[in-house]
């Protein structure tokens, strides 16, 4: 929650000490007026290439010499009239040069904090923290601070929003954590090859570009087809194990901890409570290994993976911790949709399937990629049914789950009947979840 203001003392007058950010970010923030140039450039290529023909040499160290000190005084006193301080009832963050931005964000909001360091922030020794607050889509963050400073920072305001007292929170330290998993890197790099969304671009990167060249002979359709398609083959190899290497998951009593990253190093936290949805991915190759991946619907947050890729049964025990009271149902359990929904939906009718169970609502898609959708009934924020005429002359329907995050689990081509007998008992199910669900708390 943000709101224009002022800093100033916490109720009763007892004044507040504000700290400033790490030195080392006015360098950071003294990059921003080079980047709107370099931004402009890049957007009207032409346009920039006449203006420099224009100029010049004496007039182009001119700019540069005026430049470069307006950038660096921009850094400066960006980095200068910054300051947070931590009060007895939340954190305040003051921003602005001309324009003043102070930032309440309440302590019992905070969801998630996490501690990430880009490579040069890593040589530099500093670290930038981000803050997951409920009802906000957009995240609060301080950069950069001394990489202990921000470890410290840390844990003292998750003591706080877990209800120490302010006296002693700073003495709390980072709760202890132990290791649930860890990826190997080899794993990782033979899971991304087996991966078929990145042979697909790499093919598509090969065959797209050459049947341009056949059909127009022109160099730039080409190269303007072929590299976003070659940078999209690499995000989904190169950048995926660059982003998931050494991958760590350990628990603690503020929420499951994910450690990784080979160039820029990330330690996130998977808020308790907050997880609206849990998916189970296996791609088919995957399959002779027994391998999948596990990913997240979290309300509030940007965390979307749990675990990049591990044998089932381990992702089954990490699921349990971060469900508490959720068993993943077996393969066996699924019930299937019925045979005449083949009219419906040829072949891939027969991925689908469904499993409800005291706990969560489950429901699987995909017959290559099959992905398992797991719903805790208390996360269940609305139900409905929906029948088009063709589905309707064949006798099913399709339930859609509605979650905290956005989100929708379909369970498609059930019976109509049961489809509809789903609808009531779910939305009973759901009522009796949320009434009977544990408060979402920090360290409990």
């Amino acid at each position: 929650m943000t709101t224009p203001g002022a800093a100033g003392g916490v109720p009763g007058g007892r004044p507040v000490a504000e700290r400033r950010l790490h030195p080392v970010t006015p360098l950071r923030r003294a990059w921003a007026p080079v980047a709107v140039l370099v931004g402009w450039a890049v957007h009207d290529p032409d346009g920039t290439q006449r203006q420099l023909a224009r100029l010049t040499t004496g007039t182009l160290l001119i700019a540069l010499a005026v430049l470069l000190p307006a950038a660096a005084a921009y850094g400066f006193f960006s980095w200068w009239f910054t300051h947070f301080a931590v009060t007895d009832t939340e954190l305040r963050i003051r921003t602005g040069l001309v324009f003043r931005r102070t930032a309440h964000i309440r302590l019992e909001r905070i969801q998630a904090i996490d501690v990430t360091q880009p490579l040069l922030a890593r040589v530099a020794g500093v670290a930038k923290l981000k803050l997951d607050v409920i009802g906000t889509d957009k995240k609060d963050e301080l950069a950069f601070l001394g990489a202990d400073e921000a470890r410290a920072l840390r844990a003292e305001l998750l003591a706080r929003a877990a209800g120490f007292a302010p006296e002693t929170a700073h003495e709390v330290g980072e709760a202890p954590s132990t290791r649930l998993l860890r990826v190997p890197p080899g794993v990782l790099a033979v899971s991304l090859v087996l991966t078929g969304a990145t042979w697909g671009t790499l093919v598509a990167a090969l065959v797209v570009p050459s049947v341009l060249w056949l059909a127009t002979g022109s160099v730039w359709t080409v190269l303007a087809t072929a590299l976003p398609l070659l940078g999209a083959a690499g995000a989904s190899s190169v950048g995926r194990f660059v982003g998931e290497y050494d991958w760590t998951v350990a628990e603690s009593p503020d929420g499951l901890r994910i450690d990784h990253g080979l160039l820029d190093r990330a330690h996130e936290t998977v808020p308790p409570g907050r997880v609206q949805t849990v998916r189970i991915v296996e791609p088919l190759l995957w399959r002779r290994r027994d391998w999948v991946r596990v990913e997240l619907d979290v309300a509030g947050s940007s965390n979307s993976v749990l675990v990049p890729v591990a044998p089932r049964e381990v992702a089954r025990s990490v699921v349990a911790r971060v469900l508490p009271g959720v068993t993943v149902p077996p393969r066996t359990a699924l019930a299937p949709s019925p045979r005449r929904a083949r009219w419906c939906v040829p072949v891939w009718w027969r991925g689908y399937g469904l499993a409800v169970t005291d706990a969560v609502f489950a429901a699987r898609t995909g017959l290559l990629r099959r992905s398992l959708a797991l719903v805790p009934h208390a996360k269940v924020q609305s139900v409905r049914l929906t029948q088009g005429p063709w589905k309707r002359a064949r006798g099913v329907a399709d339930v859609h789950v509605d979650t905290g995050a956005n989100r929708t689990v379909t369970a498609r081509l059930r019976d109509a009947a049961e489809a509809a007998e789903l609808l009531r008992a779910q939305a009973e199910r759901s009522r009796t979840g949320r009434r009977d669900a544990r408060p979402d708390r920090w360290m409990a």
